[in-house]
């Protein structure tokens, strides 16, 4: 009779433990239908490349050397009406027809702010910077010579900007994490002169995806 009990009592837990689940998701759901958040939207506001060189790179002969300063000032718009965000962390990465110029930037070492609260329909201007010395682009399809070709020709300069976030939509209490990814398209102009600045002064709207 004990151990019938038991596992009485077993089903019991189980069963009230399944319908606590239900009922918070159930909730979640109904809040999440009534605050509506939105996706973020996100534009470059403006963009400079300054200190480009580039060489053949040591390590391979069918590779290029890349050097340069890219500054980027990002704008992160938050459309919800009743919805807050915070952004915990934000990892950037400056691409060249997909070949990565930079190592994955954190948040920390080159966004100001690396954290931050946004509240409902507001923006939030994010300096993201790269500094590359002397790195290798590879040889493979050809993408280092065809950077190298764009640099000598001094027309516009096609950047990646990839940024990969950490968010938490906030309605009262409950909080709902989400993996947003940024991708936006730099076209910058090669200075004309060495030393000299190419500036983007606005860019075309980002691409979202959330994880």
């Amino acid at each position: 009779m004990s151990g019938s009990g038991g596992r009485s009592r077993e089903k019991t837990c189980c069963g009230s433990c399944c319908t606590l689940l239900v009922s918070l998701g159930v909730v979640v759901l109904i809040y999440w239908a009534i605050f509506q958040p939105h996706q973020i939207r996100a534009r470059v506001d403006y963009a400079e490349l300054s200190n480009l060189t580039v060489s053949n790179a040591s390590s391979s002969a069918a590779a290029v050397a890349v050097s340069y300063h890219v500054a980027v000032n990002l704008s992160l718009y938050n459309p919800s009406k009743r919805v807050n965000i915070y952004y915990d962390t934000l990892d950037a990465e400056l691409r060249y027809r997909g070949a990565v110029l930079s190592p994955a930037a954190t948040a920390t070492a080159a966004a100001s702010p690396a954290e931050f609260y946004q509240r409902r329909k507001s923006a939030q201007v994010v300096s993201l910077v790269f500094d590359g010395k002397g790195v290798a682009v590879p040889g493979g399809d050809d993408v280092g010579r065809q950077l190298e070709g764009e640099v000598k020709a001094g027309v516009n300069l096609g950047l990646e900007l990839n940024v990969d976030a950490r968010v938490r939509y906030v309605f009262g209490s409950i909080k709902i994490r989400q993996k947003p990814t940024v991708w936006c398209a730099l076209s910058i102009p090669v200075p004309s002169v060495p030393g000299g600045m190419g500036i983007l002064g606005s860019g075309d709207r980002c691409w979202v995806k959330y994880r």
